[in-house]
């Protein structure tokens, strides 16, 4: 009998698709904590907060009316509509129910874009650090991706400059994620007009926005780039329930875009999956339109976690860190440590250090690698601030010490 082997059937795509750095220290916090260790996990984003009551109420409530049936592909009308509206009153976006499409999570409302938009031969301008998941869906797409770099001396925000000397006649996309993953930068409105100057130079260009942490800003002002003039036909605005209102779980995002784009987005996704769960979308519409008190609770509690990991980070030696103005994430410089040892061992690169971090001192993080930044780690500051404080002490310990 001819001896089969299932892995020699894998194409590439398949082995591409890998959040790898991520998925890696998480699963090994998982296995040190089930063997006994105390370990402090800064791994994942996801908010530690329950998703509020109103929410609950409200699906649990579309259940009991029969709410459990298939939904339009592109999402309920009712939701649809509610978005129209939440992006015209707070976003400045105009767009109406039938350009925008609803998905199973703000990553598959990204994925639905870019395989609407890039094939082969495209360009696309990512500005690192971003969020591994934009790397994988374009090179899914048969897409090129350009990355620029900028360090936390600019704020890891790369100017408008060096992007429109990126852009070719191949370049079809810049992939803009304000505030961002992993850094917490929030582009002020000055630099997106920059930004807007550069991409209205071109036929062929257009911006793909994430905004899906608009709701956990410290300090400045939220400008969607899509609300600027003349960018609402090139921009992709794509935004979710995940992260404001702390619904990871419940799998819901969604993506506004001029009506042709919409629509293909929407063929996309009908051939992959199928409309978001019903009683889901029901739920969201209460987010959308009930009381923000848990919203800016857990926005505050951020902000003060915010506080203690600047604090932490700042007085350990040879670690640079900047303002984290948004998000639950902190992107701090430890190139300076890249190169020291701890007795015989040499930590010659960020994932090394997290290793070492996790396996000695029982802190998981995340490499900057996974970013497109190996010069950086992350760490998501979404736990207890009890967790944050012992995580900053064993880390200050651990560091000061390498020599």
């Amino acid at each position: 009998m001819t001896q089969f082997d299932p892995a020699a059937l894998l194409v590439t795509r398949s082995q591409s698709a890998d959040e790898g750095p991520i998925i890696r220290m998480a699963q090994r916090a998982r296995e040190l904590r089930a063997k006994g260790m105390d370990v402090v996990s800064l791994t994942v984003g996801e908010p530690d907060f329950d998703t509020p009551e109103n929410i609950q109420a409200a699906a649990t409530a579309a259940m009991k009316a029969g709410f459990t049936h298939y939904s339009p592909v592109m999402g309920i009308p009712e939701l649809r509509s509610a978005l129209s509206r939440k992006l015209k009153a707070e976003n400045g976006l105009d767009f109406g129910a039938n350009e925008i499409c609803v998905a199973n999570g703000a990553k598959q409302a990204i994925a639905n874009a870019i395989l609407s938009i890039i094939g082969p031969g495209d360009e696309v301008v990512m500005l690192a650090p971003f969020w591994v998941s934009y790397e994988i869906l374009v090179r899914f797409a048969g897409g090129t991706p350009v990355v620029l770099h900028a360090g936390v001396e600019e704020d890891y925000k790369v100017p408008a400059a060096r992007i429109a000397a990126a852009v070719t006649p191949s370049t079809k996309l810049v992939i803009l994620n304000s505030p961002s993953n992993p850094t917490g930068a929030v582009w002020s409105r000055e630099e997106l007009e920059a930004l807007a100057s550069v991409v209205k130079g071109h036929p062929h260009l257009m911006v793909l926005s994430d905004e899906i942490y608009e709701y956990i800003i410290f300090g400045g002002e939220m400008v969607s780039i899509g609300s600027l003039p003349g960018m609402r036909e090139r921009t992709i605005t794509v935004n979710g329930f995940s992260k404001g209102f702390a619904m990871t779980g419940w799998r819901l995002g969604y993506a506004a875009a001029a009506e042709p784009l919409a629509r293909a987005m929407g063929r996309i996704q009908s051939a992959v999956s199928a409309g978001a769960n019903q009683f889901v979308q029901r739920a969201a519409i209460a987010a959308l339109e009930g009381p923000r008190d848990e919203v800016e609770r857990m926005r505050l509690r951020y902000q003060a976690r915010r506080d203690m990991v600047l604090e932490g980070l700042r007085a350990i030696p040879g670690v640079r860190i900047g303002e984290i103005p948004a998000t639950f994430y902190a992107f701090p410089d430890v190139s300076a440590l890249l190169g020291r040892k701890a007795g015989n061992h040499l930590l010659d690169t960020a994932d090394t250090l997290c290793d070492w971090l996790l396996e000695e001192h029982g802190v998981a993080t995340v490499p900057g690698t996974a970013f497109g930044a190996p010069g950086s780690i992350r760490l998501s500051f979404a736990c207890s601030e009890a967790e944050i404080e012992k995580a900053m002490t064993r880390m200050r310990k651990a560091l000061e010490n390498l020599t």
